[in-house]
């Protein structure tokens, strides 16, 4: 398995492919490949993305390619046909509602960076949960090196690119699976001579689109109990119960 500080690919095969289970945002990485059973366990999130083939939820509920799904140890197991290829990322410690959708749409339904759009598949059911997301790469793009504050976990859902990193630069084809490793307050040094913080990377593409799915272990984003739509608009006299402590439920 190659690794640099900021990337790494990852082949298909069964089981757990990456463990950050340590970290602040606990999650590990699996894939289902074939005829073949994944359980889910008691205590965790399950977010999935069915690349190829087709596997079932419960046995009777059918995830189709390109469709998306978050389950729990309610839902009990998916399972595989011949032809699977679905990436798994278990987020420890939360506890999701049954939602499934798909296919994903031919772009991102919100503007991201440099010519990128994005669209949440999967939002956070509160604020700082974990997403699944969608990002689409026109041709010609060319990122601005940046990185991120937890682990990244994706898969090049259609098209192919490059992931440029200060410490190599990798090919992103159709089907790969990778991790985006987190910033974490070290730097490296590059072939350059130069230092550069680990986790430092940019996608590029050149005269094909690309289509990734990035999982997010945690998020600044979402509902929270003292605001949400629900509440945001329920007026009093006037006035937004989110700020009438005394009628919100304790």
């Amino acid at each position: 398995m190659y690794k640099n500080p900021s990337f790494i690919p990852f082949e298909w095969s069964n089981g757990m492919l990456y463990n950050d289970s340590s970290s602040d945002c606990p999650s590990k990485f699996h894939a289902l490949v074939g005829d073949s059973t994944f359980v889910f366990n008691k205590g965790s999130s399950y977010y999935i993305f069915q690349y190829h083939g087709m596997s079932y939820i419960k046995s009777d509920i059918p995830l189709k390619r390109n469709h998306f799904a978050v389950c729990t140890e309610n839902d009990m197991f998916l399972h595989g046909d011949a032809y699977c290829k679905a990436l798994i990322v278990e987020r420890i410690g939360t506890e999701a509602s049954f939602l499934m959708g798909g296919p994903i749409e031919s772009k991102g339904r919100l503007k991201y960076i440099d010519g990128c759009t994005d669209s949440l598949l999967i939002a956070p059911w509160k604020y700082g949960e974990p997403c699944l997301n969608h990002l689409h790469f026109p041709p010609y793009i060319n990122q601005t090196p940046h990185t991120h504050p937890s682990i990244r976990i994706g898969l090049v859902a259609k098209g192919y690119g490059e992931c440029i990193t200060p410490f190599g630069n990798i090919p992103l084809k159709e089907g790969m699976l990778f991790a985006i490793l987190p910033e974490n307050g070290k730097k490296r040094r590059a072939g350059d001579g130069k230092e550069y913080p680990e986790g430092t990377h940019s996608f590029m593409t050149m005269d094909a689109s690309m289509d990734v799915i990035a999982y997010h272990p945690d998020s600044d984003y979402g509902p929270k109990d003292e605001e949400h739509p629900m509440i945001n608009k329920t007026i009093v006299r006037g006035v937004s119960a989110k700020h009438l402590q005394n009628i919100r439920t304790k």
